[in-house]
């Protein structure tokens, strides 16, 4: 059986979900003060990347920015004996900081409650927000996004891939449907 590629957001596509997801973080935290973006390894770590830099743009100032690795805070973690230990890399306290954690896709929600633990490990921020590319349903947890770059129902079959380049940058967003 033949497996069907399926494109959901083109490179203009992408970049115009990053640039309102980028707007609606800074309106809704008011600019950027204490405000810190966090992906997830490894997918999440790469949007979040293009997002600080799309925020850097829009207001002309930086933010704090880092990457989270969660394999050890995975529930599968026996189930899966593949998984390779990442590095977390948070060079900024976490206290008083309004965090926007970022992953690619949004599936149950296990890789989400991961990171909030593992972020909890490290510090006490002042709040957690999530910002996602593409949320595909199939939630088993109580995780609710804050921001979204695409909704996108699919069958549990279905597999959601991000696309990125050489350097990192998402490209396009797709569905494969068998």
């Amino acid at each position: 059986m033949a497996t069907e590629k399926i494109e959901i957001l083109d490179t203009d596509g992408v970049n115009r979900a990053l640039t309102r997801i980028a707007h609606e973080i800074l309106e809704k935290n008011k600019g950027v003060e204490k405000l810190a973006i966090i992906g997830i390894r490894t997918g999440g770590a790469h949007v979040a990347a293009q997002l600080t830099e799309k925020i850097r743009e829009i207001e002309g100032e930086g933010v704090s920015h880092g990457t989270i690795d969660v394999t050890m805070y995975r529930d599968d973690l026996g189930a899966r004996s593949n998984l390779a230990v990442g590095h977390t890399d948070i060079q900024f306290p976490l206290k008083d900081c309004k965090v926007v954690l970022v992953d690619d896709v949004l599936f149950t929600g296990r890789t989400i409650r991961a990171a909030m633990d593992a972020i909890m490990d490290i510090g006490r921020p002042d709040s957690i927000q999530l910002a996602i590319m593409v949320d595909r349903g199939h939630r088993e947890l109580p995780i609710r996004p804050d921001y979204i770059g695409r909704n996108l129902p699919t069958a549990r079959n279905e597999q959601i891939e991000v696309e990125f380049n050489d350097q990192n940058k998402a490209m396009a967003i797709h569905l494969f449907r068998a």
